[in-house]
């Protein structure tokens, strides 16, 4: 849990403070690749730490990713530059992408499934805790003290984790098997950075219908090809074909996908919305914010006595439907709209989103053996960072097309210097897509399983 809050907090924290971090730092079209560059570090990471996991067991992965994380936000910390802070979030990344998954493998190796309806309610706090510290700490180091707090905070909380893990966690560790997939998790890593820049600069760095775009986006594509035929060859891919299949993994893997996309790229804009548009300070809009991240794990806490009482489907298909009526009202907000017309729908979003993931990271580890748990409920977390890159890059897209429309291909202001009625409608565009996007998860929720065998 304190491991885990390193990430939680990271995920809330910044958002807030964007717009202090880009008038110190500059660069408002670059903004996105602090949160994009941090969640594709995370995804291409997650399968190799999970696979490593199985091999090696789940105390030295954690460790590591810990490690790294630390060592990232004392650069970022420290960074002079945006380019710099971008690659330090990088570094960030790779941290948690061992954090998450391990958390979550081992609250699935102590507890069976009944007990694990109890544990992930307590871990769930976590995320309850970091939703109301996070925004409110971003708020505060923005308009009082220094941005730069926000990264060196995590200093002394992954100090214990650190100590608690190497002193009171006992690793098991299996038989050596064969070579790792490294081919595979190079394939990825080029797959996921080529088809995430081409999202995020087509149309900015270079016109769609581009030599530039094209070729980025043809790279991406044979890379991901090419990682499709190895894995089906590689004796113990990093990423195994029969997850892609498995009846329970591959429902809970898209209802993390989609909850990726959505939630991340809104994680990205209601605060600017609240802040450029509705003109709220750094802190209120951390607390429209938290409003997600508070519904979350409320409903993470009690999806244990939906799936036990009436099936996973059932807890699914209701995230599901609270996921659209919470999109359907947040496309509603306007200019003139009050802070709560804001907030409120985040928080039935954040319901939605806990109701449509939680129930599947705990029908991943209760559905396979230990030996491979590691790469099951690290797919579950690989599918939620490549929806979250996807819709960083997706939203970021929309949005910062739409704002150089408005401009005429000319130079675009600051993001504190632009104004209410430009920003308003490429933010309300974004709002829309994020609805879009949620409706598949009403036909994931049909694909889901009532029951998972228990291990």
């Amino acid at each position: 849990m304190v491991s885990l809050s390193l990430v939680a907090i990271d995920m809330t924290i910044l958002a807030t403070a964007v717009p202090s971090v880009v008038k110190d730092l500059g660069g408002f079209e670059q903004f996105p690749w602090l949160f994009s560059i941090y969640v594709l570090a995370t995804a291409v990471t997650t399968p190799l730490y999970a696979k490593v996991a199985d091999r090696l067991g789940r105390k030295p992965v954690m460790i590591a990713g810990i490690l790294a994380f630390l060592v990232g936000s004392l650069l970022c910390g420290l960074a002079w530059s945006l380019t710099a802070l971008i690659v330090f979030r990088a570094i960030q990344g790779i941290g948690a992408g061992a954090i998450q998954p391990m958390a979550m493998t081992i609250v699935s190796d102590i507890y069976t499934l009944e007990e694990r309806a109890v544990a992930t309610s307590y871990v769930a706090s976590v995320w309850a805790t970091a939703a109301i510290v996070g925004p409110t700490l971003g708020g505060v180091f923005a308009d009082y003290l220094d941005w730069r707090l926000i990264f060196l905070i995590n200093l002394p909380i992954g100090a214990v984790a650190l100590w608690l893990l190497r002193h009171f966690h006992e690793n098991r560790r299996p038989a050596a098997t064969s070579a790792i997939d490294w081919a595979g998790a190079g394939l990825l890593t080029v797959a996921g950075v080529a088809l995430l820049l081409g999202l995020l600069e087509g149309g900015h760095a270079w016109a769609w219908s581009s030599a530039p775009s094209y070729l980025i986006f043809a790279v991406g594509i044979v890379a991901l090809v090419a990682f499709g035929f190895v894995e089906r060859r590689a004796a113990d891919p990093v990423l195994p074909p029969w997850v892609l299949g498995h009846r329970v993994l591959a429902p809970a893997n898209a209802a993390s996908l989609i909850v990726g996309v959505v939630m991340l790229g809104l994680t990205t804009y209601v605060p600017l919305y609240a802040q450029s548009v509705l003109g709220h300070s750094a802190v209120v809009a951390g607390f429209a914010l938290a409003g997600m991240s508070i519904g979350w794990p409320i409903a993470a806490a009690t999806a244990g006595r939906i799936y036990l009482a009436k099936g996973f489907r059932v807890a699914v298909g209701l995230g599901a439907l609270l996921v659209l009526v919470g999109g359907a009202v947040l496309v509603t907000v306007g200019e003139s709209s009050s802070f709560w017309h804001l907030a409120i729908p985040c928080f039935v979003l954040g319901l939605g989103f806990g109701w449509s993931v939680n129930p599947g990271v705990v029908a991943a580890g209760s559905a396979v053996d230990w030996e491979v748990r590691g790469v099951a409920t690290g797919s579950n977390m690989f599918a939620r960072s490549v929806g979250s890159a996807l819709g960083v890059a997706l939203f970021g897209a929309v949005a910062n097309g739409l704002v150089r429309q408005e401009y005429a291909g000319g130079e675009v202001p600051p993001l504190e210097a632009l104004p209410p009625d430009v920003l308003a409608p490429a933010l309300h565009v974004v709002f829309l897509v994020g609805l879009v996007v949620s409706v598949p998860l009403l036909l994931v929720a049909w694909r889901t399983p009532v029951r998972i065998r228990q291990d």
